[in-house]
This record gives structure tokens, C-alpha cells and sequence, in this order.
């Protein structure tokens, strides 16, 4: 049987667009919902995703670029 996907808008997970320093970007970026704090929604956003960064840089052993600018995946 097929798993149920996510729900997006309103849901648990919020997409971003990821533009790095050096040019590169990433879409569709997940973030939880929940860690997003209400009183300073873009910087608990750039350390959610700067934490995901770091996660695959270990794992990787490739770091990524510093975030230039996050956008809301449409």
C-alpha cells in the first residue's frame, strides 16, 4: 500500500528555496512546521536549514557555501 504523503501548505513542512554565496541553489528545502518559532520566523528558518547543511556536510564529508538568501519555494 502507498504511503500518504506530507501535506505542504498549512501542514507540517514548509518548502524553501536555498541560494547560497557562491551561486549554487537548492530547492524544495523541508523544514518542520513546529520549529518554527513565531517571533523570528527567519532565523529559525536559516538555522534549521543550516543545521540540515551541516548533517550532509558530515555525512558527506563536502561542506556547503554560506546562505546568501532563502525564498519561499512557490
Amino acid at each position: 500500500m502507498a504511503k500518504k504523503p506530507k501535506t505542504v501548505a498549512g501542514g507540517e513542512y514548509f518548502l524553501y528555496d536555498v541560494i547560497y554565496e557562491d551561486g549554487a541553489q537548492t530547492s524544495n528545502r523541508r523544514v518542520p512546521a513546529a520549529d518554527v518559532s513565531p517571533f523570528d520566523q527567519d532565523g529559525s528558518i536559516r538555522a534549521i536549514l543550516e543545521a540540515q547543511d551541516r548533517k550532509v556536510a558530515e555525512m558527506s564529508g563536502r561542506s556547503r557555501g554560506r546562505i546568501k538568501q532563502i525564498n519561499r519555494s512557490a
